[in-house]
């Protein structure tokens, strides 16, 4: 959309959050509330955005400033008129049409700003209002046509007679306008009532009284939800989920349990990616085709290859698996774990900035950390990488082929060459050459006849 701009009010606090983060920072879907409308004015191809801001602008700033967007301030909320006044000197010089529309409407599809648009240019209209009609219009502001269907004016239901109030046609808080006529008519209606604000919807009757007010109908009232409260924010998170999940299962992604599974806006899905009930797919992550992710698994900005099986209940967080690899159940993949082409990690296995080369296997009880593990190894159960000295990280070093007993203590800086063996409970703390056998631990003892010895007995 050539020549549009698009003016984003959120500088409330959200009292009904009943929180101390400002209402469009809170946590939609891994992303800030505000993210949302400013993402579906970039899609609808908005030229410029600006986002009116109040309460802990500097939070909102800090969060949203790679957005690509523009912002005002609104040092003192005094209505809505008002928060549109403060994107006027952001704006300077710009003649066409601007959106407006509010900060906590995270639902709004860019398809529905386009129409919104459209209609309103070929109209004629100076402002045109977006409306719906919800099962209960209690609390929102009426539409009053006239005789012959034209937008009049915009009613709030505090002020609106009975026949008004039957009216279930409603303002959504979204709108087109011309601009600079909006700056003109925002003068004009000043902010002489009780509560001393500038009101957006006395604008609307300027404009009916032009003969250039106009309206489009919102199909889906789930689209204008605006978030005010927790419930509303998991009434939005349901809904986007829905969304999101529909839209996986009909590019080729099987979802065993649609309303379980929980997939972020940044992740990205190859087709006959299976996901189990209660997957949890956040940040950044990638999952190539042919891959299986099984009942709770969480996966925050992790990159899985093809044809890899991640077992249940298994957490990855920045971690990289190539193709066929498996992990799991219960495994733990921290920042920088890599686990190679057809590797195996099992139960109860934690990594961190560790690589298990192609083929290797740490099926059980283990912690590599600082790692790098060769082709074909065997880390045996209970193997633990003594990567820390309580200042700073050491590496190990595993071979190519070599083979850890189970119950091994790897004291790093320590390097175990290709093909060598670690024997069973070793605490190894010099390299062990390649082909070698390692072995670090003290001689067995028997001492006969003990049990009848013990006391009580006999």
């Amino acid at each position: 959309m050539h020549d549009v701009a698009a003016i984003v009010l959120a500088a409330g606090k959200g009292t009904r959050m009943r929180s101390s983060t400002a209402k469009v920072l809170h946590p939609l879907l891994g992303r800030p509330l505000l993210a949302y409308p400013l993402d579906a004015c970039r899609r609808a191809g908005v030229d410029r955005v600006v986002a009116v801001v109040g309460h802990q602008a500097d939070e909102v700033r800090r969060s949203l400033g790679a957005e690509g967007i523009e912002f005002a301030l609104q040092a003192e909320q005094r209505g809505t008129g008002h928060a549109v006044l403060c994107a006027r000197e952001a704006l300077e010089g710009f003649a066409g049409t601007a959106l407006i529309l509010c900060g906590d409407v995270p639902l709004i599809r860019p398809e529905t700003l386009r129409r919104l648009v459209a209609t309103h240019r070929d109209a004629g209209a100076r402002i045109t209002v977006l409306t719906m009609e919800p099962d209960d219009p209690t609390g929102y502001g009426r539409l009053v046509r006239d005789a012959d269907g034209w937008v009049e004016r915009i009613v709030e239901e505090a002020d609106a007679t009975d026949e008004e109030k039957a009216i279930r046609e409603v303002n959504t808080g979204t709108y087109a306008v011309e601009l600079p006529w909006l700056w003109q008519a925002l003068a004009r209606v000043g902010s002489d009532n009780a509560q001393g604000e500038v009101y957006l919807t006395d604008a609307v009757a300027l404009a009916a009284g032009e003969g250039a007010a106009a309206a489009v109908a919102l199909p889906d009232p789930m689209e204008a939800l605006g978030v005010n409260s927790r419930v509303h924010l998991a009434e939005a998170s349901r809904e986007l989920r829905h969304r999101i999940n529909r839209a996986w299962m009909e590019a080729g992604v099987t979802l065993e349990d649609p309303a379980t599974a929980w997939i972020e806006p940044g992740v990205e899905l190859e087709p006959d990616v299976t996901l189990g009930p209660g997957v949890r797919l956040a940040g950044a992550t990638r999952v190539a085709a042919g891959t299986r992710i099984d009942t709770g698994c969480v996966l925050v900005d992790t990159e899985v290859g093809p044809d890899c099986h991640l077992k249940p209940y298994c957490v990855l967080t920045e971690a990289r698996l190539e193709a066929g690899a498996q992990v799991g159940p219960f495994a733990h993949l921290r920042p920088g774990a890599v686990v190679g082409p057809q590797a195996r990690v099992g139960n109860f296995v934690e990594m961190k900035k560790a690589v298990l080369g192609r083929g290797s296997k740490a099926n059980h009880l283990t912690y590599l950390g600082d790692a790098t593990v060769g082709q074909g190894a065997n880390i045996g159960a209970g193997t633990i990488t003594c990567n820390y000295d309580g200042v700073n990280k050491h590496p190990t070093v595993i071979g190519d082929g070599a083979f850890i007993g189970s119950n091994t203590s790897l004291v790093a800086p320590v390097r175990v060459g290709d093909g060598a063996v670690v024997g069973a409970g070793s605490t190894i703390t010099k390299d062990v050459p390649s082909g070698a056998l390692g072995v670090a631990r003290g001689k067995q003892r028997n001492v006969e006849g003990w049990s009848d010895r013990k006391p009580g007995k006999g």
